[in-house]
């Protein structure tokens, strides 16, 4: 028995085919869009590559891009057998096919419901990334002079003042790299030798955090050297001087502004697949009701239109009976195969 069988005459035939055509017009909009979600995605990916850690980020634009394209493709071809579905001389040659692009739109929208989970579900691999690539940029942060690295002073202090964060997890985390050149140290200081020495690694470190953490709402001067002093600086406590640096680590401050994109992407991501489900339940009743027209000749005949010729259970028995038919043929190929080739080695 047909699941959710429906009657139509011609009228209804007519009315279907339009709204299906209109409905793929704005799916080559809707596909547009994404594809342009995708691109801003990666360029915005891409601003920040330096502090990232690996090329796994991009799956998400490069799924949201490719998804785009298709989107505009199939829907432009499904509005084209739309519009020839109005004249039965024209929707003949589309007929043979049109239920292998069903299955293909089928399989386009598991796709592009798992694209739309990805965007809700990377921010685990994005925090890792995060981690990993900002610690790298703040231990590259003094290597001003060595070629390929002399740019990422700037990178980092534009993304701290940008993003009103400071280090990786919080300003602490200056305090365990070397973040000043060693060019302008005066190794003659006996302070920059004491500090050299009593180092495992031979590294200066500091209690200090670069110009770009400073919170110009503070109401005083920046401190940035020996931060945890209270006695180097007048009226100063650290423990309560929330206002003189940036509290949140950039990775945290990065973390959210890509998940919230990525958040926002999904759901539109999400609506146009719910429209694309739509179109394709209505490319599978016009299908239907095209074919079980008694008359082609009468137009103004009535037929039906369905959206499985049968029940789910039965329909889902003959998938998996014509995927054993499938495997056995295969199997009988190859031992034809193995057959032919014995005499030869004999």
């Amino acid at each position: 028995m047909a699941l959710l069988k429906v009657k139509f005459d011609q009228k209804k035939r007519v009315k279907l085919a339009q709204g299906l055509w209109l409905m793929n017009w704005l799916s080559v909009l809707a596909g547009i869009v994404i594809f342009s979600l995708g691109l801003f995605l990666k360029i915005e990916l891409r601003k920040r590559s330096d502090v990232m850690n690996n090329s796994e980020s991009h799956f998400v634009p490069n799924s949201l891009i490719g998804m785009g394209v298709l989107s505009c493709v199939f829907n432009s071809l499904a509005g084209k057998i739309c519009y020839d579905a109005l004249d039965p001389s024209k929707y003949a040659k589309w007929k043979p096919w049109l239920k292998s692009y069903l299955v293909v739109c089928v399989l386009f929208n598991i796709v592009l419901f798992l694209v739309a989970l990805c965007c809700f579900l990377m921010r685990g691999s994005l925090e890792s990334t995060l981690a990993h690539g900002l610690k790298n940029g703040m231990k590259y942060y003094r290597d001003t002079d060595t070629p390929g690295r002399c740019f990422m002073k700037k990178t980092i202090d534009l993304l701290q003042i940008e993003f009103k964060c400071c280090g990786n997890n919080g300003f602490r985390d200056w305090f365990e790299i070397q973040w000043i050149s060693n060019r302008y140290l005066d190794f003659s200081s006996k302070e920059v030798k004491d500090r050299i020495k009593s180092n495992v690694d031979g590294r200066y470190l500091v209690d200090g955090v670069p110009f770009s953490c400073c919170n110009p709402n503070s109401p005083r001067p920046c401190i940035q050297y020996q931060l945890t002093n209270n006695s180097a600086h007048y009226s100063y406590n650290h423990q309560t001087e929330e206002l003189n640096l940036w509290v949140r680590g950039c990775r945290a401050a990065l973390l959210s502004y890509y998940s919230s994109l990525m958040n926002s992407m999904g759901a539109v991501t999400l609506l146009v697949w719910l429209f694309e489900v739509s179109i394709t339940i209505g490319l599978r009743y016009l299908h239907t009701a095209l074919e079980s027209v008694s008359n082609p000749e009468d137009l103004e005949c009535e037929s039906e239109g369905w959206l499985l010729e049968k029940s789910v259970s039965e329909t889902w028995k003959a998938f998996l009976e014509s995927l054993k038919k499938l495997g056995k043929s295969n199997q009988v190929e190859a031992e034809g195969a193995d057959a032919g080739q014995a005499p030869e080695a004999g």
